[in-house]
């Protein structure tokens, strides 16, 4: 059973964020609210969190297309080629926001990735995912957590998630109504940006 823990994204609690990132780095799995819909995740450097990911979602591990949710744009250079200025200058107005970059991957990606030629990144505008991963000192590993109902397409409310999750992952934390619109995808990793997803994110950034 998944324990609900209720966290305001105003002032997030550090000790109930502490509580959250010791689950995490024992290999839980943790449903937890950002700037657009509520996603699901685990730390980047366990395996077997991973693992369980992919098989919830259904998708096998290597081919999975979880992006990494970053604290800021210093995580970049671990996971990501070197980058040009006119490519950095989009980030940089962008992030953090509702988008998800496709970046050139490096040589340096987790294992599982390590034949990925790219990767999607994340820094969103939300408190409480923000500081779980600067305590937990390196990315989440985050896919969204879609509705089985296509109308609805994302479930909003935590206490709805709870219900259907509560026996699949470790913790959902209530960081209130979530949105139901999906970050703006564009990739980043070709000479020219293209919008792959529209979404929450103002296309206009590029």
């Amino acid at each position: 059973m998944a324990e609900f823990i209720k966290i305001y994204p105003d002032n997030p609690n550090p000790k109930a964020i502490q509580k959250v990132v010791d689950v995490l780095k024992r290999g839980g799995l943790v449903i937890y609210p950002t700037d657009t819909v509520y996603g699901l995740g685990c730390d980047i450097t366990n395996i077997k969190a991973l693992e369980r990911i992919a098989r919830i979602k259904g998708v096998k591990l290597e081919k999975s297309n979880f992006s990494f949710i970053c604290k800021d744009l210093s995580n970049l250079s671990d996971y990501v080629k070197q980058i040009d200025t006119s490519t950095f200058k989009i980030l940089k107005r962008a992030l953090p926001g509702a988008y998800t970059f496709i970046l050139p991957g490096s040589k340096n990606l987790p294992n599982p990735f390590k034949k990925r030629k790219t990767v999607g990144i994340r820094v969103p505008n939300n408190s409480i995912i923000l500081s779980l991963v600067e305590v937990l000192g390196n990315p989440i590993v985050s896919t969204s957590i879609r509705d089985d109902d296509d109308i609805l397409e994302y479930t909003t409310d935590p206490e709805l998630i709870l219900e259907k999750w509560e026996n699949l992952v470790d913790i959902v934390i209530d960081g209130g109504y979530g949105g139901n619109e999906a970050s703006t995808i564009i990739d980043l990793s070709e000479n020219e940006p293209i919008i792959v997803r529209e979404g929450k994110g103002d296309v206009s950034v590029l």
